[in-house]
């Protein structure tokens, strides 16, 4: 399976449920694309998402309609687009990250909703469980803590001298206690002295940079959390200035 198409598979799956449910044959199935992160960042991804869709068949405009909503950033307005979509009666809701699947969870229980990437979707109450989900929530999780110490081991072998590293993360995400439980596992053997640093929301992610200066960090590993991921580029320009 094309990595690209992965999600849109599962997206097709609900858009053939839809149709042949569907009263009118020929109603356009209409899709709700959630993001934290404004629309311009995601190019990437959103053309990847479009390329998967056609190479299924269904192409923007013609046999599908996409309505776009990004909260360019701003994590209040998470709520009120999954509100919005649920207004417009769309067919299934494609959620980016773990913050725009629980707004789109909380204001809909009969749309299906389909996960971009979530680190726990079990811990964080999307899914009863990885082999049989419930409810109206499916899609992808990238449950590795253990692969976050072996970032550690690969950081050393990169900076032999390396004795501090700065560990962005948000301790409101339920798989984040796990994955830093890895990197001090990792870290004891290494000779490294770990700094967590908690980033609740973008605007803490400078402060927490000043911190990790201040400390004399020697590097950085950020956790996985929409909220770091939506502002990667922020974080490696930071991290190139530090």
């Amino acid at each position: 399976m094309k990595k690209a198409t992965a999600l849109p598979i599962m997206v097709a799956a609900m858009l053939l449920c839809v149709a042949a449910e569907a009263q009118q044959p020929k109603k356009i199935p209409r899709i709700g694309y959630l993001t934290v992160a404004p629309l311009s960042s995601n190019v990437g991804r959103i053309e990847a998402f479009r390329q998967g869709l056609r190479e299924l068949g269904y192409v923007e405009g013609q046999n599908i309609f996409i309505e776009w909503r990004s909260a360019e950033g701003k994590f209040e307005r998470q709520a009120e687009l999954a509100a919005e979509l649920v207004r417009l009666k769309v067919d299934v809701i494609v959620s980016s990250g773990p913050t725009m699947t629980r707004a789109a969870k909380e204001a809909t229980s009969t749309i299906p909703i389909v996960m971009a990437f979530d680190s726990d979707p079990v811990g964080n109450g999307f899914v009863t469980s990885l082999a049989r989900p419930g409810g109206n929530v499916t899609g992808l999780s990238a449950l590795s803590p253990e692969l976050s110490g072996k970032q550690l081991e690969l950081l050393k072998e990169i900076i032999p001298k390396l004795s501090r590293v700065a560990v962005l993360g948000n301790s409101t995400e339920p798989a984040n206690p796990k994955t830093f439980k890895e990197i001090e596992l990792a870290a004891g053997p290494l000779g490294v002295q770990l700094q967590p640093l908690d980033v609740l929301d973008p605007k803490d992610i400078e402060t927490a940079f000043r911190a990790a200066t201040k400390a004399h960090a020697d590097a950085l590993l950020a956790l996985v959390s929409a909220g770091l991921t939506d502002q990667r580029t922020q974080i490696v320009s930071l991290a190139l200035k530090s």
